[in-house]
């Protein structure tokens, strides 16, 4: 395909984007047309291909193609209503990828939707490890709070590692010696940089609880406290476990040092990309 074909191609599948409720989507009739079908029960197999395929993925198929009208112009004046389906930037990449792959409309398309679908792909796992990096950061900013109120209490920094180590034990059913074992950590690490985010976020729970009823119920001396912190971690257990979620049996995650650093590195790309573009 020529690269003025190409031009050509994408300014029109460009130009018939729209917004439905605030989503990109394009017309099926009109991306019927674009694909090369002339005929639109052909072209009605191809998208029922493409519905069982996103049914497949466990998407909901009425997100990415629900039913719509289209009014079309029938000459003199005259307007005729016709079925219509709105299709999010997913549903076309699916129909791309049942259409007939010998069109080079179908060629195109599925090169065209893929790289922005793995666009938003991309974003999604962006936004997932910075939510897992932040979640990290926030447990050990209540970690620092909580070793601050029972410092007050009695408790020293030794006194506050077996509490931290009693509650995680209360956690994952597990000391963390057999955990960091279970999950290949590394011994000289932290426990909570190799997490998933919602472990991470269990144990930040049930610390934010330890420091509040620390307080409220006055509590002093590392054993009230530890007991205090057990139980809280117990209570957090249950919530996951009674919703299917056990925390020892979930996989390790990536390090979180590592994560950080892949996004300081993106970040600063971004940047100076931005400050090139400027020039």
């Amino acid at each position: 395909m020529k690269r003025e074909e190409i031009l050509q191609l994408f300014q029109q599948f460009e130009s018939v984007a729209s917004e439905l409720e605030g989503v990109e989507c394009w017309s099926a009739r009109e991306l019927q047309k674009l694909l090369g079908y002339s005929k639109w029960e052909n072209f009605e197999k191809v998208i029922k291909k493409a519905k069982d395929a996103c049914n497949n993925a466990g998407e909901d198929v009425n997100n990415h193609f629900p039913d719509i009208k289209k009014v079309i112009e029938a000459g003199k004046g005259a307007q005729h209503i016709i079925d219509d389906i709105a299709l999010t930037r997913y549903a076309c990449y699916l129909l791309a990828q049942n259409g007939d792959s010998r069109k080079e409309e179908i060629a195109f398309a599925q090169n065209y939707f893929a790289v922005q679908t793995r666009r938003a792909e991309v974003i999604e796992q962006r936004l997932l490890e910075f939510e897992r990096v932040k979640a990290r950061e926030k447990l050990t900013q209540t970690e620092k709070q909580l070793s601050g109120i029972l410092f007050e209490r009695g408790v020293d920094s030794k006194g506050f590692g077996i509490i931290r180590s009693k509650g995680d034990q209360a956690l994952f059913r597990l000391s963390t010696l057999q955990l960091k074992k279970k999950m290949g950590m590394p011994d000289n690490r932290p426990v909570a940089d190799f997490l998933p985010t919602i472990s991470i976020k269990a144990k930040d729970l049930a610390a934010e609880m330890t420091g509040l009823n620390v307080q409220s119920k006055d509590l002093k001396g590392q054993s009230k406290i530890e007991s205090e912190h057990v139980a809280n971690n117990k209570a957090v257990r249950n919530m996951l476990t009674q919703r299917g979620i056990v925390p020892e049996n979930l996989p390790p995650a990536e390090d979180v040092k590592k994560i950080q650093r892949k996004l300081d590195s993106d970040d600063k790309k971004v940047l100076k990309e931005s400050k090139k573009k400027k020039k």
